[in-house]
C-alpha cells in the first residue's frame, strides 16, 4: 500500500503541454512563466504609452453621427443593451475578484482572466490596421480611437473622423462579457469530455472550435449586426451571410472569432492539479513573496490572451482587410455607420477594390478621379536608368 502511495505521489500530470510533478524529486526549474510575464508586461506597457497618447492628444475627440438618425428601435435596444453591460460590470467585478479575496484572500484565474480580457479590448480596432473594413455605431458614445497612435498604423484617420470605438459597451464587453462566454464554452467541454471520456484533447480542442463558431454566428449574424452595433461593409459578400445588407456577416468572422474564443476556453479549461494554466510553468521557481508570484502569474496570462486574439484574429483579418469587397449602399447611406471616413459629406469615395489602399498620410483618389496630395507633396520623380554613353 505505500509502495503504491509513493508511485501515485510521483505520477506526472500533462495537460495540453503543461507539466506538473506532484511528488516531491527533483524537478527542472521551468522559465515559461518568466518568459510570458516579459511579453505580458511589454504589451501593457504599449498599451498604457498608445492609451495616455490618445487621451492627451487630438484624436480624443467624439465622432459625430452624422445627418443620418438611427431609427428608434435600434436606438431603444442598444441603450438598453449597453445598460445592461454596464449594470453588469459592477456585479462580475465583486464575484470573480473581490468575493474570492474576502473568502480566500487569493487571486482566483477567472478573475486574472477578467482583467486581461478587458485589456483585451485594445485590440479591437486592430483588423482595421491596413484597411478599414469593420465600423461601429458612432451614435453610440465613443471618444474616437487610439489606432493612429499604434505603431505603424495604416489606415487614415483624422480627429472626429475615424472608426469610433463605443467604450461604454465595449469596456465592460470585453471584459465580464468574453469571459462569461468562456466559461459557458468550458461548460460545454465539459460536457463532452464526460458524453465521450476517451475523447483527445484534439479532438475536444476541434468539437469546441465548432460550437464557438455556431455560437459566433448566433451572436453576431443573428444578435449584434442587426442591432446596429457595428457593421463588416469590407466584407466579402460571396462569402457573407445576409450579403449587402448592414448587417452581412462574413463567414471568416466566425472561424477568426471562433478561434480566439475557443482557444480562451482551451487556456482556462486545461489546467494542472493545481488549477494552473500552461504559461504557469515554473511559478513555483518566481521568488520574491506571494506579491511578485501573483503579479508575475498575472502578466503571463495577460500575454497569452493577448497572444490568441492577436494571433487567431487580428493576423488573419490583414489578409481579409486587403480583399475586401466595395460598401454596400445600405451601410455608406447611413452616416452613424460611417463616421465621416469617406462618402457623403468628403471628398472620398469609400473603399473600394478598384482604388489604391490609402496608407495614413498618403495621396487619395477623390470623388471625380483626381489625385490628392498632402499638401507640401508632390508626385515623386521617376529617375531615369544609368546607361552607357
Amino acid at each position: 500500500m505505500s509502495e503504491l502511495s509513493n508511485k501515485k505521489s510521483s505520477e506526472v500530470t500533462e495537460t495540453l503541454g503543461a507539466t506538473t510533478t506532484l511528488g516531491t524529486g527533483n524537478r527542472q526549474p521551468s522559465r515559461t512563466v518568466y518568459i510570458w510575464a516579459i511579453i505580458g508586461a511589454l504589451i501593457l506597457a504599449l498599451q498604457v504609452y498608445v492609451w495616455l497618447r490618445w487621451i492627451t492628444g487630438p484624436y480624443f475627440e467624439r465622432v459625430p453621427t452624422g445627418p443620418s438618425d438611427p431609427p428608434m428601435l435600434m436606438k431603444t435596444i442598444l441603450s438598453i443593451w449597453t445598460a445592461g453591460v454596464l449594470i453588469g460590470f459592477p456585479f462580475a467585478l465583486y464575484w470573480w475578484i473581490i468575493r474570492p479575496w474576502w473568502r480566500e484572500r487569493r487571486i482566483t484565474l477567472d478573475g486574472i482572466l477578467l482583467v486581461s480580457m478587458g485589456l483585451m479590448f485594445f485590440q479591437d480596432p486592430f483588423l482595421n490596421y491596413l484597411n478599414t473594413w469593420c465600423t461601429y455605431n458612432t451614435w453610440m458614445f465613443n471618444r474616437g480611437s487610439w489606432a493612429p497612435y499604434v505603431p505603424g498604423w495604416n489606415s487614415p484617420e483624422e480627429p472626429g473622423a475615424q472608426v469610433a470605438e463605443p467604450l461604454l459597451m465595449n469596456i465592460p464587453g470585453y471584459a465580464w462579457g468574453v469571459l462569461l462566454i468562456t466559461i459557458v464554452v468550458c461548460w460545454f467541454m465539459r460536457k463532452v469530455k464526460s458524453r465521450w471520456p476517451g475523447i483527445s484533447n484534439l479532438r475536444l480542442i476541434g468539437v469546441t472550435f465548432a460550437f464557438t463558431f455556431v455560437l459566433d454566428f448566433v451572436m453576431e449574424a443573428c444578435m449584434l449586426l442587426p442591432l446596429g452595433l457595428y457593421t463588416y461593409p469590407g466584407a466579402i459578400q460571396s462569402v457573407s451571410f445576409n450579403a449587402g445588407h448592414y448587417y452581412q456577416w462574413p463567414i471568416y468572422e466566425g472561424l477568426m472569432w471562433g478561434a480566439v474564443q475557443a482557444g480562451l476556453a482551451c487556456l482556462r479549461f486545461f489546467t494542472d492539479d493545481r488549477g494552473r494554466t500552461i504559461v504557469e510553468r515554473g511559478l513555483d521557481e518566481v521568488r520574491g513573496g506571494v506579491v511578485r508570484q501573483q503579479l508575475t502569474r498575472s502578466l503571463a496570462i495577460f500575454a497569452a490572451v493577448s497572444a490568441i486574439f492577436f494571433v487567431f484574429y487580428n493576423v488573419p483579418a490583414q489578409w481579409f482587410g486587403q480583399h475586401a469587397d466595395p460598401w454596400p449602399a445600405d451601410i455608406q447611406e447611413r452616416s452613424y455607420f460611417i463616421g465621416g471616413i469617406c462618402g457623403d459629406g468628403t471628398d472620398k469615395p469609400c473603399p473600394d477594390p478598384a482604388l489604391p489602399i490609402p496608407r495614413d498620410g498618403s495621396g487619395y483618389i477623390n470623388k471625380d478621379g483626381e489625385l490628392v496630395l498632402p499638401d507640401g507633396v508632390e508626385v515623386p520623380k521617376i529617375v531615369p536608368f544609368e546607361r552607357e554613353n
